[in-house]
């Protein structure tokens, strides 16, 4: 117990705040202690506070604060915890603050009354509450692994002593387990944390001690906690921060070892060299505790009664053991040669014989480490036996094994057995694939350690396609933080230094698996954006800087950041064009006023669209090719809009698609212009909503879309009007209504009324979550230029209309564009005419939704599903889109006249970028892995654009308001970093202390949080969140099952592929945290591992499931023996019944046994969904054969 102090006369304290201390009150019993302080000098620093006040106690927390202007007020709260021993602040003399006895202030101090209870209700029963912190002292902790399932191995142990404690702390607030403990250094003792949330945390095991007082808990987890070293306090202060926390202190580690300068130059490895503790690798702890006294019994019930009411069970073990460490000698068979072939052993002793064998092959030793990496696999239970067998096995069937093993998702405790599982055929026997794809080698690199992925099939570019017959020394690495927690985000303290230095020294001293060092090459501009880049396993005849020097030359380019720009060019997914040569013609750019008003547009002929259309297979529903391409070609990018002036295989480059000069002149195409419905979000909400659109408007279109959500469920035309409308950008969606069209809703089959589930559930949570209302009259398309002159531009005089003016004088006053889509409501091409909303996404400023004017211009029409904008004018206005160009921008546009806004075209935002600094020197390989690291550090947009939409619904102004435009103008500066070089530098000012409640900050304090009572908390209150669940109980069509007589071969053949294609989709849920084959087909993604956000991610799954379909239905046609109807029609029949049969199956031995029917138990469903057309025929013939 804490000791009290002495008795002291009552004190009354000074200030207008004064209140009379009459007795050493309840403060000594509160878990913090709040002090307000007045009269500091505005220079005060949050060191100096802490070096004063931290004599007295536990500082934890110090705010100084700020007037209305931003200006330091002179007063500044200090909190304690635990509260200080004694009440400093009643003494009568003055408290001091200063940097010594010459140079002190004296300052006045104030007790704050405490906030709140520091108790937390239990999310069961509300009316019992724990504490928010509880501590139980721990004797030892031991970090290790599970060797079996009853057995821990112990690989290090920490024991409590008189320098530093083992506490184990259950933190309700946060509700995370922390656990902090002391390890000796190079003779130092460093203090360190493990930070495990509640959401981490399954099951917890008590073990046996054989003594009622000692309890001995084990904590397992499938994935590494966060770990962070605490520094001395006074060193981790910012010279002009206003806010410090005891968390300042605690840094992120990545390694705890006795030897930093090995780890400083050695590659990435799944073995680390020499750890004191491999924080990454070994995740299961076991401590022990001493409860011997009736308040650690008291407090061990509380927090075992805390945890279950959180799902986390305490489960008692009566058999289990603690194995002691040794080195896994799996690694001397698999990193050595050596030579007698080897006998069956599992002694230690003959494990270490010197007897030698020829390594493994390749991609079986990388299958391996892809099993270890993941924990599916442990090297302490694989032995001489288990590579031998490997060894001996045919290398592409050993490759199968562990991408079994892989495919399970689990571990397995007896590795052996699996050379007694009949395993299927698996990458490593190689179907054929697409030629636009390559099977791609990929590594996670986390703060702790790096995690391999099997092998899958991917849409290459131009450098693995120019060197594809090396494809698999390439490496895909993406550095994120611990396996599914995504993103690393940037922050601007020194807190996650380790982690940014362990990410410089994968790039510089590269990854290693077995023989092969991959090193870095470069990395893509989507790849980059999303912490990315490729390495690649040099060869002594073609190194890394071999292929840098082959994708083109960059010499002149004095910019870090736009030379690694220009090199990621070569690295866009991109289909080449190889069944046409084409010829060149180059003309100029037309530019006024500092703007390029051509800024990425090219031409080609209708003649080239077509053949583009024919090579690349693209669906359309008329005879005429897309509009519009998104291309590369040698150095040049942007976009090809058809144009019917152009000769047969011409192509028109601009001097702004020039990028660089580059040996490969292929043309590449990255996608082409399509229909796509428009959808608010909920940044163009707030901004329509500051220009006068009424909330009602926004809340009567969303009530009226989940009314048509729950209708299409049950109504086929609701659904195909639904489907046919809100066209996603992977137009899955017409792929849905072509099914509801062939019967398929009708006739309630499960994988189609599972994927209406789906589509009604993901389109709710995007509801909830991002305001993504479906507006009908609208569509998001590409931007490209009017060539002929004649649509109307903006010109710089043009007036603010607010609303009260003539509604011929506004149109008057908007500049034009064409809109024609090439399917309205009569199924024949549509011109929108009349005023309607252009923007781009984001939109953060008032200015970047612009009202425009839609025409119809006869020598446009050939150009549809694209915003053609003008060339006139002092101003491009797709530049005042948020600083849009048109070199494959999309926009949106809408001509829904309840969404025209009050005020017509606020003045824009100027997006000149910052000005760009040259390096003074050639740029090297280290440049741009410096660049890289400093941009992870420094990427604020999300951060931004966050706080953005925080000030937005706080302040009154919304977007309008001063914070919101200095956000808008940082979010420009961030979203230009990639070109630039420039990163934009939040403050702390702009660092919001209030969240509305829509944005669901979990980890924030509750008093930080209020409810908003604008549009976007209207809307969010509006919407409730609908979980996804298949349908496997239904029966399946027989119009398709009575089809056809299937011979039984044709079933077997049916039955292999199915289950190749089954472990293929696996491998993507499990590379990308998806948790069903039904978002994996369909793209409607309801989570994933957040390593991009939703939009990238949603455009990356459309390339995974394309890549995936066209792989597996070019294996089927060749095993049907052709592609046509009557070849294909009977195969997919054995598709179709084999899939019947194994569900069937499994809803028969579910319901024996009453378990539930889940995804993870159930078979798939997706895998004659290949051919839903084909289905869709056999279903609707009359004749059956």
């Amino acid at each position: 117990m804490r000791k009290r102090s002495p008795q002291k006369p009552p004190l009354r304290t000074n200030g207008p705040q004064a209140q009379v201390v009459r007795r050493n009150d309840d403060w000594t019993t509160r878990p913090e202690l709040r002090l307000r302080i007045l009269g500091l000098p505005s220079d005060i620093t949050t060191r100096t506070l802490w070096t004063s006040f931290s004599r007295h106690g536990a500082v934890s927390q110090i705010d100084i604060f700020e007037d209305s202007r931003g200006l330091r007020d002179g007063s500044a709260k200090v909190t304690f915890s635990p509260p200080p021993s004694e009440p400093f602040w009643q003494r009568i003399q003055p408290f001091r603050i200063g940097w010594g006895a010459a140079m002190s202030i004296p300052v006045q101090l104030f007790l704050e009354a405490p906030r709140r209870t520091y108790y937390h209700p239990s999310p069961v029963d509300p009316s019992i509450k724990y504490p928010e912190l509880m501590i139980l002292q721990a004797d030892s902790i031991d970090f290790g692994i599970m060797y079996d399932q009853n057995t821990m191995m112990s690989m290090h142990t920490v024991v409590a002593s008189s320098v530093g404690g083992i506490k184990f702390k259950q933190n309700m607030l946060h509700r995370e387990t922390v656990v902090e403990f002391r390890v000796d250094i190079n003779n130092r003792s460093e203090l360190f944390r493990i930070s495990i949330p509640f959401a981490h945390l399954d099951t917890i095991l008590r073990i046996d001690s054989g003594q009622s007082d000692k309890i001995e808990l084990v904590v397992s987890l499938p994935t590494p906690p966060r770990f962070f070293r605490k520094l001395e306090e006074r060193d981790t202060h910012e010279p002009k921060a206003r806010y410090w926390a005891e968390h300042d202190a605690w840094f992120r580690q990545t390694d705890i070892t006795d030897f930093p300068l090995q780890v400083k130059n050695a590659p990435i490895t799944i073995k680390k060299p020499g750890p004191i503790i491999d924080i990454g690798r070994w995740t299961t702890y076991r401590l022990k505790f001493d409860i011997s006294s009736s308040k650690a019994q008291y407090l061990f019930r509380q927090i075992g009664q805390a945890l279950r009411d959180y799902n986390i069970s305490i489960k008692e073990m009566t058999e289990f053991e603690i194995a002691s460490h040794r080195e896994p000698a799996v690694w001397k068979y698999i990193d050595q040669s050596i030579m007698a072939p080897l006998k069956p052993t599992s002694t230690l002793a003959d494990l270490f014989k010197d007897e030698s064998i020829p390594p493994l092959a390749f991609p079986v030793r990388y299958q391996l480490e892809v099993c270890i990496s993941h924990g599916y696999l442990s090297e302490h239970n694989l032995g001489q036996e288990f590579v031998r067998r490997l060894r001996e096995m045919d290398p592409a069937k050993a490759q199968d094994v562990l991408e079994y093993a892989a495919n399970q998702e689990k571990r397995i405790f007896a590795p052996m057995e699996l050379f007694d599982i009949k395993i299927i055929k698996g990458s490593a026997s190689r179907p054929p694939i697409p030629q636009y794809c390559a099977f791609i080698r990929s590594a996670t690199v986390t703060p702790s350690t790096v995690y391999f992925n099997t092998p899958t099939v991917e849409i290459s570019n131009r450098v693995i396609r120019y060197y594809a017959e090396h494809a698999d020394r390439f490496l895909r690495v993406r550095f994120t933080e611990e396996k599914d927690e995504g993103k690393i985000y940037s922050t601007d303290k020194d807190t996650m230094n380790e982690v940014f230095t362990r990410v410089k020294r994968a790039l510089r001293n590269g990854i290693k698996v077995g023989e092969r060092h991959y090193e870095f090459l470069a990395f893509g501009n989507s790849q980059f954006r999303e912490n990315g880049a490729y390495f690649y396993a040099s060869l002594p005849h073609l190194q890394a800087q071999h292929i840098r020097d082959w994708m083109g030359s960059f010499d002149e380019i004095p910019y870090v950041a736009q030379y690694a720009a220009r090199l990621g060019q070569c690295f866009s997914t991109t289909r080449a064009i190889i069944g046409t040569r084409t010829t060149i013609k180059e003309i100029e750019d037309e530019e006024r006023n500092g703007y390029v008003f051509t800024d990425g547009v090219g031409m080609l002929s209708p003649f080239l669209a077509q053949l583009i259309t024919h090579e690349l297979g693209i669906v359309r529903t008329s005879s005429e090719p897309p509009s519009i391409f998104q291309f590369r070609m040698g150095g040049c990018k942007g976009i090809l809009a058809v144009s019917p002036h152009s000769k047969l295989q011409e192509i028109t480059i601009r001097r702004s698609q020039y990028k660089f000069a580059a040996r490969h002149e292929g043309l590449e195409i990255i996608r082409w212009s399509q229909f796509a419905a428009s959808n608010l979000n909920r940044q163009i909400i707030v901004v329509l909503s500051a220009l006068g659109v009424p909330d009602e408007i926004f809340v009567e279109k969303q009530k009226a879309q989940l009314a048509d959500l729950t209708l299409a469920m049950t109504s086929e035309l609701k659904a195909l009007s639904m489907l046919q409308k809100d066209i996603d950008p992977n137009q899955m969606t017409l792929t849905l209504a072509g099914m509801i069209l062939d019967g398929f809703q009708k006739r309630q089959e499960p994988f189609m009324i599972s994927m209406l589930h789906l589509w009604r559930a993901w389109s709710i949570k995007y509801l909830k979550e991002k305001a993504r209302i479906t507006i009908e009259k609208g569509a998001f398309l590409f931007g490209c230029v009017d060539e002929t002159a004649t649509l109307k531009g903006h010109f710089n005089q043009t007036p603010v209309l607010q609303g009260h003016e003539s509604l011929e004088a506004k149109l008057k006053s908007l500049p034009e564009v064409f809109v024609q889509l090439s399917k309205g409501a009569d199924g024949k091409p549509k011109v929108i005419l009349g005023p309607m909303l252009l923007a781009r996404n984001p939109s953060l400023h008032p200015g970047d939704i612009r009202v425009v004017q839609g025409v119809d211009v006869r020598a446009l029409r050939h150009l549809k599903d694209a915003v053609v904008v003008p060339q006139t004018g002092d101003r491009p206005i797709v530049n005042m889109c948020s600083g849009g160009d048109l070199d494959g921008d999309d926009y949106l546009v809408i001509w829904d006249p309840e969404l025209l806004p009050r005020e017509w075209n606020h003045p824009p935002m100027d997006f000149t970028p910052a000005e760009k600094i040259p390096l003074g020197r050639q740029i090297t390989p280290d440049d741009l892995t410096s660049f890289f690291v400093e941009y992870m550090k420094n990427d604020n947009l999300s951060r931004i654009a966050v706080a953005h939409l925080a000030f937005a619904d706080f302040v009154e102004d919304g977007v309008k308001s001063t914070k919101c435009l200095k956000l808008a103008e940082l979010h420009s500066t961030a979203v230009d970093y990639t070109k630039s070089g420039v990163p934009a530098r939040m403050t702390r000012d702009l660092n919001p202390s209030k969240w509305p409640h829509f944005m669901e900050k979990k980890n924030k304090p509750r008093e930080s949080i209020y409810q908003s009572r604008k549009v976007l908390g209207k809307l969010f209150d509006q919407v409730e969140r609908v979980d996804f669940v298949p349908v496997f109980d239904a029966p399946f069509d027989t119009r398709i099952l009575n089809a056809y007589m299937i011979e039984s071969t044709m079933l077997e053949d049916a039955a292999v592929i199915k289950r190749q294609y089954d472990a293929a989709v696996r491998r993507i849920m499990a590379q990308h945290a998806i948790s069903t084959e039904f978002e994996v087909w369909s793209t409607f993604v309801m989570s994933h591992s957040k390593a991009s956000n939703d939009y990238k991610f949603h455009e990356e799954i459309g390339r995974i499931a394309m890549a995936l379909k066209d792989r597996f239905r070019a294996l089927c046609h060749e095993k049907a023996g052709g592609s046509s109807f009557e070849t294909l029609a009977p195969f997919a029949v054995a598709m179709y019944t084999i899939t019947a049969g194994e569900i069937s199956e499994a809803v028969a031995e579910a319901r024996a046994r009453k378990t539930s029917m889940t995804t993870d138990k159930m078979p798939m469903m997706s895998f004659p969904w290949l051919f839903q057309s084909v289905l869709g025929k056999i279903a609707n013939r009359t004749v059956v054969s």
